[in-house]
C-alpha cells in the first residue's frame, strides 16, 4: 500500500507539472482553441450550406470529437518530445519513478485536457447553430468516449517511442501517425466510400468506432447496448493496445539509455 501510495503521488506530480507547463504557454493554448474551434465552425458549415441537419450534425461531432482524440493522442506521443524541450528528458527518465506512474500521470491529464477543450468547442458550436440535442443519448457518447480513450492511450504510448528513438524526426512520424488515423477513420465522411483497403485499415483504428457510436448516440438517441458491435472492439484494442504500447515504451527506454539518446537535443 505504501508502495502504491507513493507511485499515485508520483503521477499526480506528472499531471500537476503538465498543467504548469499548460499555464505557462497559455497563449499557445488560447490560439490552439481558437483554431480548432474555427476549424469545426467552418467544417461545420459546409453542412450549413447544404442545409442538412444531419449533415450538420455528422460533421460538428467529427469535427469536435476529432479534435478530442486528436489532443489525448498528441500529448502522450509528445510526452518525450516535451521533456527535451524542457531539457528534462535524461532526468525524468533516471528519477527512481515507474515508468507506468509517468504514463499514467500523462494520460490522465490528457484525457481531462481534452474533456475541458471538447466540452468549450461543443457549447460554442451548438450556441452557434442553435442545435436541438434534447433526443440525444449522451451516456452513449460518454461511454464510447470512456472506453475509446483507453484504445487510443495505448496507441499513444507506442507512438511515443517515436520521438524517443529518431531524436531529429520523431516529432514528425507522430504527426504523420496520427494523419493517416484521420483519413481512414471516417472523420468527416463514411469510411464505406473508401477503397477497400482502406476500409480494411478503418478496422484497425479506434477513432472508426468511437465515431460511430457517438454519431448513433446524439443523432439518433441510440442506447449503447444496441451498439456492441462497436463496443467490443473498442475493449478488445484496450486491452491490447494497453499492455503493448507499455511494454513497447519499456523496451525503447532500455535502448535509448543504452546509446544515449537521453541525453540528444537535436
Amino acid at each position: 500500500m505504501t508502495t502504491m501510495a507513493r507511485e499515485m503521488r508520483a503521477s499526480y506530480a506528472f499531471i500537476e507539472r503538465n498543467f504548469n507547463l499548460t499555464r505557462r504557454y497559455w497563449g499557445w493554448e488560447a490560439a490552439f482553441m481558437v483554431y480548432a474551434i474555427a476549424g469545426a465552425l467552418s467544417v461545420t458549415l459546409i453542412g450549413q450550406e447544404q442545409n442538412d441537419p444531419t449533415l450538420i450534425l455528422t460533421l460538428m461531432i467529427g469535427a469536435i470529437f476529432w479534435n478530442y482524440l486528436s489532443v489525448v493522442f498528441s500529448f502522450i506521443a509528445e510526452t518525450i518530445s516535451w521533456e527535451r524541450w524542457e531539457g528534462t528528458l535524461e532526468y525524468t527518465m533516471m528519477a527512481p519513478v515507474r515508468r507506468t506512474s509517468q504514463l499514467l500521470g500523462a494520460t490522465t491529464y490528457a484525457i481531462l485536457y481534452g474533456l475541458v477543450s471538447t466540452i468549450i468547442i461543443l457549447t460554442v458550436l451548438v450556441a452557434f447553430f442553435g442545435l436541438d440535442l434534447s433526443g440525444a443519448d449522451f451516456t452513449t457518447a460518454a461511454v464510447f468516449m470512456a472506453i475509446g480513450s483507453v484504445s487510443f492511450v495505448g496507441i499513444g504510448m507506442m507512438a511515443a517511442v517515436l520521438p524517443l528513438l529518431y531524436v531529429e524526426r520523431g516529432a514528425q512520424m507522430t504527426f504523420v501517425l496520427q494523419s493517416l488515423l484521420l483519413l481512414v477513420s471516417g472523420v468527416y465522411y463514411s469510411v464505406e466510400i473508401l477503397p477497400p483497403w482502406m476500409q480494411f485499415l478503418s478496422k484497425f483504428s479506434p477513432a472508426t468506432y468511437i465515431l460511430d457510436g457517438v454519431r448513433a448516440g446524439l443523432i439518433d438517441g441510440t442506447p449503447v447496448s444496441q451498439l456492441t458491435q462497436d463496443v467490443w472492439p473498442l475493449i478488445v484494442m484496450a486491452v491490447v493496445f494497453i499492455p503493448l504500447g507499455i511494454k513497447t515504451f519499456g523496451w525503447a527506454e532500455r535502448y535509448a539509455k543504452r546509446t544515449g539518446k537521453l541525453k540528444r537535443v537535436g
